[in-house]
């Protein structure tokens, strides 16, 4: 009976190989409910593939996206339509942020904990214009007990997920899934204290498949 988990846990990773799914993407629309219609300009922080950008633009009259890896950037590059108002460049956040700002949304998807947090929320709130609003998809460390009890629920979601998107059928891995990762250092109540503290009166909270959403309107 001990193996019983691992072998589970093996046929759940094989299962989630074999049909992935991108989890950033999925909150892309929950994104844009959170931006206004219309706006004139949005930064987008670790823009990956160029996805979230791309919806940007739609809204936007001009969206810029950044990430630190060259071949995401020129992949971003050729997926996204040239008469699209965006421009991807290869920089280093927060200190390469471009100075063409202030911005007036910014988002950050999967990107923070890669990142010195506490300097990369200051450098977004130096660079969102007033009234503007800061969107953050990040992930945390499990350590509390409802942090674990949503990553025990998202388990069974996640294998579903992927079956149904994938219509059951095996399937490579998103061109935004082949971007660098890494494992979160920060547990939430670490991340909710040190943005309340950068960021007075900004919405946190966790979300489901190891995600966390933070929103914050500039003054």
């Amino acid at each position: 009976m001990t193996t019983l988990p691992h072998r589970v846990l093996g046929a759940l990773e094989r299962f989630n190989a074999a049909h992935p799914w991108d989890h950033n993407a999925h909150y892309h629309r929950w994104i844009l409910r959170q931006v206004p219609r219309r706006f004139d300009t949005a930064l987008d922080v670790g823009c990956g593939s160029g996805d979230l950008a791309g919806l940007l633009a739609v809204r936007a009259a001009e969206v810029r996206g950044i990430d630190t890896d060259p071949a995401i950037v020129a992949r971003a590059q050729e997926l996204t339509s040239p008469e699209a108002p965006v421009t991807f460049t290869v920089a280093d956040a927060p200190t390469g942020i471009p100075a063409a700002g202030p911005y007036d949304v910014i988002t950050c998807v999967a990107t923070i904990h890669h990142l010195p947090f506490g300097d990369a929320l200051r450098a977004f709130r130096r660079h969102l214009a007033p009234g503007g609003t800061l969107v953050v998809v990040g992930l945390y460390r499990a350590r509390t007990p409802v942090d674990h009890l949503l990553g025990y629920a998202a388990v069974p979601l996640n294998a579903a997920t992927g079956w149904l998107k994938n219509r059951g059928r095996p399937a490579p891995r998103p061109v935004a899934m082949t971007a660098r990762t890494r494992p979160a250092e920060m547990s939430f109540p670490d991340i909710v204290r040190e943005a309340r503290a950068v960021l007075p009166g900004a919405r946190l909270r966790r979300r489901l498949f190891w995600r966390y959403s933070l929103v914050w309107h500039a003054r």
